[in-house]
């Protein structure tokens, strides 16, 4: 069972590229509270990073849900990153390295993916995307699903 820690969820808007920057801001504070190494911090920023800039490239823009997790050991941090775009129509493709439908490197999931230890991604063609990725202080504990 998930237990959250004293510190509640934090929902942002991404909206623009402040709203980008804010993100970013937000995820490295509350991963340095909850503990995490410099690397993981990079690591998880990026990912952060790269999922808002999707959030707001490709979905039009909505927001993303920033939630401490407290299993006293690890502590982890999970993101959700919500959109009412037009959703990705072909999720395999989508999640291809080098694969891009805007013109960019085309690592943006596929790298936000191996930058974490759990992802999970929802997309339906119409409707939006979530896209939930999951960080633990200190590497990922035994075989756990993705929270909820």
């Amino acid at each position: 069972m998930t237990h959250t820690s004293h510190l509640a969820t934090t929902t942002l808007p991404i909206g623009s590229d402040a709203d980008l920057a804010w993100v970013r801001q937000r995820v490295r504070q509350t991963a340095t509270d909850l503990g995490f190494g410099l690397v993981q911090q990079t690591k998880l920023v990026t990912a952060a990073s790269e999922l808002a800039r999707n959030t707001l490239i490709h979905g039009g823009g909505g927001h993303v849900e920033i939630t401490p997790l407290d299993h006293r050991h690890p502590r982890g941090l999970r993101l959700v990153f919500v959109d009412t775009g037009p959703g990705i129509r072909d999720l395999d493709q989508a999640m291809t390295d080098g694969y891009t439908s805007g013109g960019g490197l085309g690592l943006g999931l596929s790298g936000a993916r191996r930058l974490v230890q759990e992802f999970a991604l929802d997309s339906r063609p119409g409707q939006g995307t979530i896209v939930t990725v999951v960080a633990w202080a200190g590497g990922a504990p035994a075989s756990r699903p993705v929270p909820q």
